[in-house]
């Protein structure tokens, strides 16, 4: 890292001051000098992502938070923002941030299952938590405070980044009408929703968002779900296949982390710990906001413009998804101490908030 300008000034300083300090106010004064030399230093950090360079909703996020904190900061702390592929795979974002590799990451935490099997629950549970019922637990049910646990032997902070909100089910490239129409379907589906698809009959496939229209469009895979129609609009998933099905199941409020290298962030002085936390926050909501605002006006550019053939998955499918989802979980509880340990945190959580939320805004739903 050079030393700016600014920082060589204030170390002039220190060391004049050094000398000059009087024996009845030393400590006093150096503690003074100290802190201008804290507040002069800058900082430059780099971000890796599973997500093309600005893509909508998603990708800009990132971008977001840099802004945020340039801002805030003053240009004392500076995040430059990488897509997918560009530093990193998109699948490494995590391994890279571990490994101090780069300063902090943003990706989604399903995709790490396969070497914390508890991750999912802070991506996306099939049937789970909606986007506000899973930041009311985050932030005011404890669950934050699991999450960093869980993260904590990999030598990384998390932060909530973002959230998508009920994300559909997906694009097919045939009608599907029942179980037997899901046999032997090669759909991209990450994550607790990929295995239950696996029961159902269906062969997940994962993969980045960059690599799904080419698998479409090729016949590589039959199916894909992704986001909702803002990002899959901007993705031209219509131009591959033509049966686009809205029923929530897999990811009902998909949350979206920021990854920070414990040691870089402990670097950090106060003031700018906070300005990185205050920033992650802002942009955790402004991206719910953003998703709200854009999918209802996506899709009816789908439908209208592109003719995409609009479908819901028949009672049957619905039925048999949640009963695969409870399989799942009960394994996912019984084979790994630290899914069930938050899991009992999340479920409680969830119970109780439903219950409110029948109360009142399925009623009010309904007679809206």
């Amino acid at each position: 890292m050079n030393i700016n300008n600014n920082f060589k000034k204030v170390l002039i300083t220190v060391i004049s001051s050094i000398f000059l300090l009087n024996a009845c106010g030393e400590e006093e004064q150096l503690s003074s000098v100290k802190a201008e030399v804290v507040a002069a230093k800058t900082y430059q950090w780099k971000m890796v992502t599973s997500w093309p360079k600005n893509f909508p909703g998603l990708g800009m996020g990132p971008e977001r938070f840099s802004q945020y904190v340039n801002e805030m900061s003053d240009g004392r702390l500076t995040v430059k923002v990488y897509g997918s592929g560009e530093l990193v795979p998109g699948f490494q974002v995590f391994d890279a941030v571990s490994q101090g590799t780069v300063q902090m990451g943003h990706s989604g935490a399903y995709y790490w299952k396969g070497k914390i099997p508890a991750s999912p629950i802070f991506g996306a549970i099939p049937f789970g938590m909606t986007a506000t019922e899973f930041n009311a637990w985050l932030h005011y049910g404890g669950g934050l405070a699991l999450w960093q646990e869980l993260y904590e032997p990999f030598g990384i902070v998390p932060m909530a980044g973002g959230n998508s909100g009920a994300q559909f089910a997906g694009w097919f490239k045939k009608e599907i009408n029942s179980m037997a129409d899901l046999k032997g379907l090669k759909m991209r589906i990450p994550g607790l929703g990929g295995e239950v698809f696996k029961r159902a009959g269906g062969v997940p496939v994962t993969l980045t968002g960059g690599e799904i229209f080419s698998s479409l469009q090729s016949g590589a895979i039959d199916a894909s779900e992704w986001v909702g129609p803002y990002n899959d609009l901007a993705f031209g998933f219509h131009q591959a296949a033509e049966f686009y099905y809205s029923s929530v199941w897999h990811e009902t409020g998909t949350n979206l982390e920021f990854l920070f290298n414990a040691e870089a962030l402990a670097e950090l002085p106060k003031d700018l710990q906070k300005i990185v936390e205050v920033a992650a926050r802002a942009v955790n909501q402004d991206m719910f906001d953003e998703y709200n605002a854009r999918n209802n006006i996506a899709l009816k550019t789908l439908v209208e413009k592109h003719k995409v053939k609009l479908r819901e998955f028949p009672p049957e499918i619905m039925k048999a998804l949640k009963g695969y989802t409870q399989e799942v979980i009960a394994e996912q509880v019984a084979n790994d101490a630290d899914f069930a340990k938050i899991w009992t945190s999340y479920s409680a959580f969830l119970s109780s908030i439903r219950e409110y939320n029948d109360l009142t805004l399925k009623a009010y739903y309904q007679n809206r």
